[in-house]
């Protein structure tokens, strides 16, 4: 079949594939298309699951035309929140948000939470979902704007400009003054390694992504030191790839679409036009730029009817 995209994303985990670095996905050769959620309706179809006009997202990447078998399309039928939500906030980075939290994290009722790179989709959609348990949610955002919207659109209890602040370490002391249950942090390394002495006895430590990170070469990413308190406190930090949790990914995107609908999880996109304008919109998530999802409209959005 294929399909002209209308809607793709650029994300920041692409950078370290970039570089000739194998992750969860394998390096990227010159010459291939890179990588990104698409959303895009089919123009010409011989397959017997999906029809010319059907809605479908999948990843075909920084393009505006993909041909398809079928494999790893979804057929979009669901009209209650616009597409674009299902490669944002319902897609890789909300459900990045909703099983780190549940298999990784195991939050419990009255946590305490602190995120990172909080006004970004993953982080601000784990506090929101955070919040909707009863926790005490602190963000770590890098603009003013950033943190007025996690406090008065999200409801996070407090916000750290990390930019503007005097001392970083003695603001998140002040915010968490009893410890931290869960760290879910979407940074790196160096803010890991300090918010390991502020982590309470069984907390854990949710890797989500290391933004400030990727752009290193392997030797300069900085290592992590103050390991002692995984004896001490018995804390535990662990990764995650979303797609392991693929089966349970209906039970969640229900859910959020619950929260959404009832206006009690928020989101922000940050929509650039054009194919050609897709490597600038790349950059701006490593600079500060990007407030929200990510997004290319690379065509006409079809009309959304319920």
């Amino acid at each position: 079949m294929l399909v002209r995209n209308f809607i793709g994303s650029v994300d920041p985990g692409m950078r370290s594939i970039l570089s000739g670095v194998d992750s969860y996905a394998q390096v990227l050769k010159p010459g291939s298309i890179i990588s990104g959620a698409t959303i895009g309706v089919v123009e010409d179809s011989h397959h017997p699951k999906f029809a010319i006009g059907d809605v479908v997202s999948g990843g075909f990447g920084w393009t505006e035309l993909g041909v398809s078998d079928g494999r790893g399309l979804l057929k979009l039928t669901d009209r209650r929140v616009p597409y674009s939500c299902h490669i944002g906030v319902l897609g890789v980075p909300g459900l990045t948000a909703f099983f780190g939290l549940e298999r990784i994290a195991q939050l419990k009722d009255n946590e305490t939470l602190l995120v990172t790179s909080a006004a970004g989709t993953v982080g601000a959609t784990a506090g929101q979902l955070a919040k909707l348990r009863g926790c005490h949610v602190t963000g770590i955002a890098g603009s003013d704007d950033k943190c007025s919207w996690l406090k008065n659109v999200c409801g996070f209890d407090e916000v750290i400009n990390y930019k503007t602040v005097g001392d970083l370490d003695m603001a998140i002391a002040e915010a968490c003054s009893g410890g931290i249950d869960v760290l879910f942090d979407n940074v790196g390394n160096t803010m890991i390694d300090r918010v390991i002495p502020r982590m309470k006895v069984g907390g854990r430590i949710v890797v989500s992504g290391q933004v400030a990170d990727y752009n290193k070469a392997p030797e300069d990413v900085p290592g992590i030191h103050n390991t002692s308190a995984f004896i001490t406190h018995r804390l535990r930090m662990e990764g995650l790839v979303v797609y392991d949790d693929f089966r349970d990914f209906s039970r969640a995107k229900e859910e959020m679409i619950g929260h959404i609908m009832k206006g009690d999880l928020h989101y922000r996109e940050h929509v650039t036009e054009g194919v050609a304008n897709m490597p600038e919109a790349f950059i701006s998530l490593f600079t500060g730029e990007s407030f929200g999802r990510r997004l290319v409209q690379l065509g006409d959005i079809p009309e959304q009817r319920q």
